[in-house]
């Protein structure tokens, strides 16, 4: 597999963050979570907190797991909403770029094998996460509104993707409600 592909291959799949399994990474060595935000913990620029994320962010510290946002997104609405649910965040992040993963870790004072990067984009989080050493966890997009920015790199996404599940990457499938 090419190393660009490498790049964007993320070491787990999974439908939200809702389904990480935080018992099965403290056990292999993991510390620290750093997760994107838009429509990975909420709909895009969506200010609201739903309880169900309080509640697992609450799980996560309680396990013993540092947690910072980072973020692309503009720095007044990240620190709002990482203060909202009270852990740190880093703005205007300008992932894939290794800098903001690397002070994410010096701020929460772990090191690369200790660490899970959550996002919902193959190109900025996955990508990024993996060129600085990070375990890595792509997950859907929770809402298909998106920046102009962002739907026009999903375009592009949708083409590396399908080479990805070519070499066995598998989509996991969202549960419809009501069944």
């Amino acid at each position: 597999m090419g190393n660009w592909m490498l790049e964007l291959t993320p070491d787990e799949y999974i439908v939200s963050i809702y389904d990480l399994d935080l018992d099965r990474l403290w056990l292999a060595g993991k510390r620290a979570i750093l997760t994107d935000l838009d429509n990975t913990l909420v709909p895009w620029n969506t200010p609201l907190v739903p309880n169900a994320l309080t509640d697992l962010l609450d799980k996560a510290r309680v396990r013993g797991f540092r947690v910072c946002i980072v973020s692309n997104n503009k720095g007044h609405r990240v620190m709002e909403f990482a203060d909202r649910v009270g852990v740190p965040a880093l703005a205007g992040a300008k992932k894939p770029k290794p800098e903001a993963f690397t002070q994410a870790m010096a701020l929460l004072d772990v090191a690369p094998g200790e660490t899970v990067m959550v996002g919902d984009q193959l190109f900025t989080d996955v990508r990024g996460g993996n060129r600085s050493g990070l375990y890595t966890v792509l997950v859907l997009p929770i809402h298909p509104r998106e920046w102009w920015g962002t739907r026009i790199v999903r375009q592009v996404e949708r083409f590396a993707m399908k080479r990805l599940q070519a070499r066995g990457l598998q989509v996991p499938e969202r549960k419809r409600e009501g069944r």
